[in-house]
């Protein structure tokens, strides 16, 4: 089995777009361990619905609940605990992209960050960024946490509009590398997104770096 654990800078910047589109061209099975916010699906059910894999291949979450914020918070107002011992890695034949909630140093307990949750994985990381303004910040702060952590980190994935310079200097400063610029879709559709997935990211050696 192999496993890549797709992360972002931040929510809402299209990494569960992105984590869609790499499950699919890896024909992997997919799996975000917990989903907070389920109004009116969770991330899950997008997958499903644009990487085109089979049910089979999209898995069940260890924690589902229905309060969209902070996994730490969406847990305790819906009176859920969250252990770690349910959050170990699902064992699947073939590839497993996983998908994590919010950003790096989002809290899943009061004791534990979604970056720690992936240096207990240790597993490669793909970090998915916004190219526009404040990404700089945000994106070498996200790679700073995690190799601090020695969390194997794949590269970074820029999602959004064309902005060379972000793309250019980010890897450069962070010493880890661009897998490519995935564009905002409109539709979004399966299709499309396979077609601009195949055109501008690139997995060459994804697991290794």
């Amino acid at each position: 089995m192999s496993v890549l654990v797709v992360t972002g800078t931040d929510t809402g910047i299209g990494k569960t777009v992105f984590a869609a589109g790499l499950a699919a061209a890896l024909g992997a099975h997919y799996w975000k361990p917990i989903q907070a916010g389920v109004d009116p699906d969770g991330d899950k059910e997008e997958v499903a619905r644009l990487s085109g894999l089979p049910a089979s291949h999209i898995l069940p979450e260890a924690y589902r609940l229905a309060t969209p914020a902070s996994p730490h918070l969406a847990a305790r107002i819906d009176g859920v605990t969250i252990a770690l011992d349910r959050l170990a890695l699902p064992q699947v034949d073939g590839p497993l992209v996983v998908e994590g909630a919010g950003g790096v140093l989002v809290p899943i307990s009061e004791t534990l960050l979604m970056a720690d949750l992936f240096a207990h994985w240790g597993q490669p990381v793909i970090l998915c960024a916004r190219t526009a303004l404040g990404t700089i910040n945000h994106s070498l702060l996200s790679i700073e946490a995690l190799q601090s952590r020695g969390v194997p980190i794949a590269g970074i994935a820029f999602i959004g509009e064309a902005h060379a310079e972000n793309e250019r200097i980010i890897p450069l400063l962070a010493g880890v590398p661009s897998l490519g610029r995935l564009p905002l879709l409109d539709p979004l559709s399966p299709a499309a997104l396979a077609q601009a997935f195949a055109a501008h990211i690139r997995l060459s050696d994804p697991f290794n770096g």
